[in-house]
């Protein structure tokens, strides 16, 4: 299946065919920042709040508005977004870390994927007014499980 018919238009693939089954994306990505910005965040000293509270928040409205910014991804009822925040201090990086399940006819990679923008796009903007040079990289899919395709685990 493809997201172009027959005469090379766009489309949204039809999956009303395809078995429901359970399934999970794992994605991950990183943001890089100066220790002293690390050290902002891991003390809860930023000016607008808790940083890495409000971007779980948003990391959960980007799996659930997915369809809103991707095109052609399927509406989901998503059945749960997990997301974790891991601080590495000793590169003043964070790691934002989304599961996304379903039960459903098409899989959840593109809104673990969304998940984990907005939440490093989020600790971005909290705290872009003390550090502007914040990087945002290795945006990725470890895994996911379920569907026709089988299961994927990144190397």
């Amino acid at each position: 299946m493809n997201h172009f018919d027959e005469s090379g238009q766009a489309h949204m693939v039809d999956v009303g065919s395809k078995a429901e089954t359970h399934r999970i994306a794992i994605a991950a990505g990183l943001i890089t920042m100066q220790p002293a910005t690390f050290e902002l965040i891991k003390n809860g000293g930023a000016k607008k709040g808790d940083v890495l509270g409000i971007a779980r928040i948003a990391a959960i409205q980007g799996a659930k508005r997915t369809p809103d910014l991707i095109p052609l991804a399927h509406p989901l009822i998503i059945h749960k977004v997990a997301v974790e925040f891991q601080l590495r201090e000793a590169n003043s990086e964070i790691e934002c870390r989304v599961t996304v399940e379903t039960i459903g006819r098409t899989g959840v990679e593109m809104e673990a994927l969304t998940a984990v923008s907005a939440g490093l796009l989020t600790i971005y903007d909290m705290v872009k007014a003390v550090d502007r040079g914040m990087t945002i990289s290795a945006i990725r899919l470890l895994q996911k499980s379920g569907g026709k395709s089988g299961d994927y685990h990144a190397v």
